[in-house]
């Protein structure tokens, strides 16, 4: 694997730090600025809409800019935005600043996907985007559990300036390790559009919504579950979020060779265990030891799906795989906001604390059954590569720093 991709990693671990350690700072903000803990679970919408709005947005608008410039801009603006969320005096202006950050994570994952997976020979395109991805699992391993014990003790503020002295080690990495990759000439917002308006794109990006909103149906309220139904107390609560990241780390891991073989059954697979796995956590949290093994299990089933997902729409975008990579991540999050709000739903109808892990696995057949659908609909074999473009030739001319 090219050296470039450890960049790509550090990028990615900083962005998966600064996404998720707000739902820990969310007392100490509130204390600080003087709201209230539902009021401020506001900053976790802001940047989720940030990536929503900014995913396709900054895509289309960078579709003529060279991939490594485009990576370090949006590096820029995550580190902008970072810096801005440390420096904000009042509750509005932090909203803001979680907001900037937010906008420049989808188009990152895109443009950054697409140059992984063209960094390497074919045949081995998944296991390079998920090498990238290894940077968002260990980010919830270790950052988002580290950058939360620096915002308990030296303030929430600090978290930010530390998470904006990430941004600019990734911005370095970036120029220095990732090579020149070309854009495709024939390339423009128009074709980009057109690749995004593939059938199959659009039921790639529809399994996302649905099948890993069962993910965080339940993530979303795994501590309020570990506390009050398997019997953890608080302390307890970030080595669950690290068993967590671990599983995570294992199907990001796992994800990459088996995509490389076999795309759709990988998909079907990872979709289909996490259903079950769902089912079997309504079951297993309440006895301790078998609830940490089934969070394990919970985060690698259900991170597994990523890759396949990412692979599938670059694939079936054809020549213009960036902006539907990078929508890729935008339906990743409305899955998040999706799942979180059928999950407090249930929650709110008295159904038990553990009727977001039935919730979940309802959303993960629903997920799968779109992508069974989707494959029936497909004559032509999923495989994890892209269609040969203009770049494709680049890749096999030395690589040259620029």
């Amino acid at each position: 694997m090219p050296l470039a991709l450890l960049a790509l990693a550090i990028s990615a671990f900083g962005i998966g730090t600064t996404e998720f350690v707000m739902m820990g700072l969310l007392p100490n903000v509130a204390d600080d600025l003087g709201t209230s803990v539902p009021t401020a679970g506001y900053l976790v919408s802001a940047y989720a809409l940030g990536v929503v709005i900014g995913a396709p947005l900054l895509t289309a608008l960078g579709s003529r800019i060279p991939r490594k410039r485009m990576l370090l801009l949006m590096m820029a603006v995550f580190t902008a935005g970072n810096l801005a969320s440390a420096l904000a005096p009042t509750f509005g202006l932090l909203v803001a600043g979680r907001l900037l950050a937010g906008l420049p994570h989808g188009a990152f994952f895109g443009v950054g996907a697409v140059v992984a997976a063209r960094l390497v020979r074919e045949g081995r395109q998944a296991r390079a985007v998920a090498t990238m991805f290894l940077g968002l699992t260990v980010a919830n391993i270790v950052g988002v559990p580290a950058a939360t014990l620096l915002g308990q003790h030296l303030g929430w503020r600090a978290t930010f300036l530390v998470v904006a002295g990430i941004g600019v080690l990734a911005m370095a990495s970036l120029a220095k390790l990732v090579p020149y990759v070309p854009r495709d000439e024939q390339n423009g917002v128009k074709q980009e559009l057109r690749a995004l308006g593939n059938r199959q794109v659009l039921l790639g990006l529809l399994t996302a919504v649905f099948g890993f909103a069962g993910v965080f149906a339940v993530y979303s309220y795994l501590a309020s579950m570990m506390t009050k139904v398997t019997g953890f107390g608080e302390g307890t609560v970030p080595v669950v979020l690290a068993l967590f990241g671990i599983g995570m780390t294992l199907g990001a891991l796992a994800a990459g060779p088996l995509t490389d073989r076999a795309l759709r059954p990988t998909l079907y697979g990872s979709l289909a265990a996490l259903a079950v796995t769902l089912v079997v956590f309504h079951f297993t949290v309440h006895s301790q030891w078998a609830a940490l093994v089934t969070v394990v299990v919970l985060g690698a089933v259900g991170f597994m799906t990523t890759t396949p997902l990412q692979m599938l729409v670059m694939n079936k975008a054809e020549q213009a795989p960036t902006l539907a990579s990078a929508s890729n991540h935008s339906a990743f999050n409305l899955a998040n906001a999706g799942g979180a709000w059928l999950g407090g739903a249930a929650i709110a109808a008295h159904w038990g604390w553990t009727s977001p892990t039935l919730v979940g696995a309802v959303l993960a057949v629903v997920g799968l059954s779109i992508a069974v659908t989707a494959g029936l609909l497909d004559r032509t074999p999923s495989r994890s590569r892209i269609v040969a473009t203009s770049d494709d030739k680049a890749r096999h001319e030395p690589a040259r720093l620029g």
